[in-house]
């Protein structure tokens, strides 16, 4: 199974809303699973674009209730850790793409650096070192060489 996690925050623009869809759509084409943290914005973005194409999407809640998640996320696991779920988002994830964001979107970036995973960036202004790409199709291409290359 490979897991690819979109990152981003809960509020979002239209213009980042449809990247994030557009980086869902890309992700359930391939069937990979997608991985966010299961709310709104541009985990709710990603999540439908990635269903709209046959995808798995599973849903890191942050509170204790499965029925917070948006309605695209297939498999919602409510951790009741708040902000901590980030850790489960940076860990779980093969690799992590960031969309736009803040404070939470830096805090997963910075613990996917812990755990040495790859993360690309679109439209991402954290100090925080990662791949920048400008679009998804680009991020895709990132995302589809890396498991080319990643060892099983």
């Amino acid at each position: 199974m490979k897991i690819v996690g979109v990152i981003g925050g809960s509020k979002t623009s239209k213009d980042i809303y449809e990247l994030a869809f557009r980086m869902g759509k890309l992700i359930g084409k391939r069937r990979y699973v997608l991985l966010t943290g299961g709310l709104g914005g541009v985990m709710e973005a990603a999540s439908k674009g990635a269903k709209e194409e046959g995808g798995l999407v599973i849903g890191i809640l942050p509170g204790n209730a499965r029925a917070t998640a948006n309605r695209w996320v297939d498999v919602p696991i409510a951790t009741g850790m708040s902000h901590a779920r980030n850790v489960i988002i940076a860990q779980s994830a093969d690799i992590l793409i960031a969309i736009d964001g803040a404070v939470g979107t830096q805090s997963e970036i910075a613990f996917g650096h812990i755990y040495k995973k790859k993360i690309i960036g679109i439209k991402c202004t954290t100090p925080l070192p990662f791949e920048k790409v400008e679009t998804p199709e680009e991020a895709i291409e990132k995302v589809d060489e890396f498991f080319s290359n990643k060892q099983t």
